[in-house]
Order: C-alpha cells, then structure tokens, then sequence
C-alpha cells in the first residue's frame, strides 16, 4: 500500500533538481557582476527543503496509488512555482509576493504571460531563470502526459498511453525509462534550435534563452518586443519550425526512435495540426491581403504564418501588434488560443484530438438521424474509442469552457474591464500568456493589473496546464475519503 512518504519524497527529487538549476543564473550573477545573489541563496534554501523532504520520506518501495497521483500531480507544480519564486523575491527588482509568485507560475506552466515591464535592461540571471522554468515545464508536462495523465484517464488522455504497466502502482519504474529517452530528443531539439537561432544572428545569451522557450512552447522573451525585436525572418521561420515541433506528440518521436519511421505522416492528431495551421493561416493571410494593413504580400504571409502558429500552440510570440488588425483579427485569435496543440506536446489548450472527437461525435450524431437502426464502430488512429470514452472528451471541453465563463467573471469582479478580464481567462487556462487590448495585449504585461487578479490568473495557469480534473479533483470531498 502506498504512502504519503512517496509523495514528499518525490517532491523533495524534483525540488533538489529545481535548486540546482538555480546554479546557472547564479554563474550569471557573477559573470556579469550584477549585485544581487539571490540565485545561490534560492538554490541553498531549495536544495536543504528538497533534501530534507527526501531524507525524511524514505522507502524500500516507491508506490503510488490512484489518489495519491493526483495529489503528487498538483502539489508537485505547487511546490515548484513557489520555490521558483524564491529568485524574484530574494532580487534586487523588488517584486512582491503576487507577481513572483504569478511569475515563476507562468513559467513553470509555459503561459509565457509576466509582469516584468522593461526586459532589455533586467539582468541576464531573472531572463534566464525564466527561460531554465519553462524549459522545465514543457518536459515536465510531456513526461506528465504520457506517463501519468493516461492512468488518471483525465479528458480522454487514456488514448495516449505508452505501452506499459496498466496501473498507478507501477508507474514510476516505466516513468523513468520513458522520461529518459524524452528528455534526450528534448535536449537534441533545444540545441538544434539554440544553434540555428546564433547562426541566424542571435547572440548565444538570446539563442540559449529562446531556444528554451521555444521548444517548451512557453514565450518568454529576452527583449520587450519578443521575436519582432530581431527584424529577422530567418528567426522567425526557425521559431515557426521548432514551434510546431514542440506541438507534436512526444510520443511519436518515442516510436520514430523505436523504429515507426512513418509515424508523423500516420498520426492523425499531426495531420490536424498541420491541416488546422495551413487553414488558419490562409484565412488571416486574405484577411490582411483585403485590409489596410500596409505591408507587401510576402510579409503578409510571414506576419500572418507566424503569428498563427505563436498563439496556435500557445508560445506567444508575437512580432507585431494583431490588436491593431482590426476586430476580426481579435476574435479569430482568441479562438485559436482555446484550440492549442498535440496532446502529449509541451503545447497547451483544449487540444487538436478533442476537437477531432468532437467532429466524430457530430459526425456520428447526423448518422444516427439518417439511419437510427446503423451500427456505427468509431476509431481514432486505428483504435477503437467507446462512446463513453467521447463523452469524457465532450465533458472535458464543456468544463474548460464554463470554467473560462467563471476565470472571466471573477477578473472582472477583481477590476478588470471587458476585453481585458475575457482574453485574461482565456490566455491563463489556455496557457498562451499574451492577452488582446491596450493592458495585457502583445504590446503590454500583468504588472498593473490587481493582485487578486494575478493569484485568479496563476490558478488558470495551473488548472489548464494539468488539465483541469487532475486539480478540481482535489475539491470534492470523497476524494479525501477511505
């Protein structure tokens, strides 16, 4: 039978493993002689909490139950953004409690969204550590996806379950073969795209720094003006390319390497990501092409094919100002912010196999009403799928949007106007970061928004990023029961 000792002992590795990567920006610290050492007091603090919660939970077998994987779930990205914090508290910027913590949450959960208004000129050691956070989190959440999420059977997630153990119990052992081998084509597709960024002019500083957020699909940018602040198409196509990598399945880079060498023209999930970017960035190329929007026809078809593909996957990017487009643009994004990318991806959002168990479901619903008494199989990527099983998916969808109805209403209740309390919600569990209108848009940040709104937003984050049941559940009663 397992205990809670597992759980903290668990929490206690991955603490240990937050506060050394505390050391990198730390190194910075003294390169560049900035005069804070808030990196090497943050990592001691981490280091000694993390060490003392392994020490003390020590066991000859380390098991999970099914209720104790959804407690180690939440509580382990709880426990990370609040140690992560420790830097921005412990700098010189003087951040308070609310915005670090609303930072180092964004970046753990890959929203991208943040409160720092001036990033040209705040030290290298604060970007990088924002950078090293969503680099974590984008292999966190992958590793998550394939290997816990599946056994929670959280949206329909069961569709993407590794071959392996069936249960809780000996998940752990598989965990770690599986986030082996993730972790290395993670590494090879964060170097390939930090090397590719410095060959196309970025300094090594923004390639390592980008190169992160890119692959972990989180956004967080070195400079105010994110990508557009190099001028480059070079980069820009770079940052399309490994995007849109980072908003595959991971898993079927496990079975490329296992040998399937035509699993991503098979996936069905990957052809609709590429036919879904191909359709939404036609659609804003002839919206630009037919208004004002004063640029020649292959900038149109750059801005509009990047752009699409930032807030598609959720990274958030941008290069230019999409609020400025003209209120169609407005509405069109915030629909694509909802979408998202691949399951199993560092990308986020409802998830482009949802939305293809949706068209199945209405699909099947239409030929029922031609031909009540036919006998209708389903099968998504040659499985066969129960129609409870799209009934989970259909539930997951309507919970994400009447929770989106209730984030927005209560940033509204906080203070916040319209537009700026809707595409808040929207940009939190959808974990995209940059919002629409003059406050949070591509153009602003969090910084002046109410701290009640920040701690509403940081819950979003973390509710969309582990897929809201693995964290709801812990609000009902009978799950605290024996």
């Amino acid at each position: 039978m397992a205990t809670n000792k597992t759980i903290f002992f668990l929490i206690g590795i991955l603490l240990i493993v937050l506060g050394a990567s505390m050391l990198a920006p730390y190194s910075l610290q003294i390169l560049f002689k900035e005069e804070s050492h808030s990196f090497i007091s943050a990592s001691i603090v981490t280091i000694f909490i993390g060490s003392l919660f392994v020490l003390g939970n020590l066991e000859k077998d380390l098991k999970l139950n099914l209720r104790q994987t959804f407690l180690f779930s939440s509580l382990a990205w709880f426990m990370i953004a609040t140690f992560g914090s420790l830097p921005f508290l412990l700098s010189k910027q003087e951040f308070t409690f609310s915005e670090a913590f609303f930072e180092s949450m964004s970046g753990i959960t890959t929203t991208g969204a943040t409160i720092i208004s001036n990033l040209d000129n705040s030290p290298k050691s604060i970007l990088l550590w924002r950078a090293i956070m969503q680099w974590l989190g984008g292999i966190g959440i992958v590793v998550m996806a394939i290997t816990i999420l599946p056994l929670l059977q959280v949206g329909g997630m069961q569709l993407f379950k590794v071959e392996g153990p069936d249960s809780t119990e000996k998940i752990l052992p598989r965990t770690i073969e599986v986030a082996a081998t993730i972790i290395s084509i993670y590494i090879i597709l964060t170097f390939l795209c930090g090397f590719f960024y410095w060959i196309f002019g970025m300094t090594i500083f923004d390639s390592i720094s980008h190169s992160m957020t890119t692959i972990a699909t989180g956004g967080f940018s070195t400079h105010d003006k994110s990508i557009g602040f190099f001028k480059n198409p070079n980069i820009e196509i770079v940052a399309s390319i490994f995007i849109i990598l980072g908003s595959i399945p991971f898993i079927a880079y496990l079975k490329f390497a296992q040998g399937n060498r035509k699993i991503f023209f098979q996936d069905v999930q990957i052809k609709g990501l590429i036919y879904l970017l191909i359709i939404s960035i036609t659609v804003m190329f002839f919206y630009l092409l037919f208004t004002n929007y004063e640029t020649n026809i292959f900038d149109k078809i750059r801005i509009s094919s990047f752009n699409v593909i930032s807030i598609l996957s959720g990274t958030g990017y941008v290069t230019d100002d999409f609020g400025l487009w003209g209120k169609f643009s407005l509405i069109f994004f915030l629909f694509l912010m909802f979408i998202g990318g691949c399951a199993g991806s560092t990308a986020c959002g409802i998830k482009i196999f949802r939305l293809q168990m949706l068209l199945i479901f209405l699909k099947n619903q239409i030929k029922k009403l031609i031909s009540p008494n036919s006998v209708i199989i389903n099968k998504y990527n040659n499985q066969k799928i129960s129609d409870s099983f799209i009934n989970s998916v259909i539930i997951f969808i309507f919970t994400f949007l009447f929770i989106f109805l209730i984030l927005a209403m209560l940033l509204s209740i906080s203070g916040l106007d319209f537009i700026t309390s809707i595409s808040g919600a929207a940009s939190s569990i959808s974990n995209v970061g940059p919002g629409l209108g003059d406050i949070i848009g591509p153009n602003g940040n969090y910084k002046d928004i109410p701290d009640l709104s920040k701690w509403i937003l940081s819950f979003g984050m973390l509710l969309g990023r582990l897929e809201l049941f693995a964290v709801l559940v812990l609000f009902f009663p009978s799950f605290w029961r024996d």
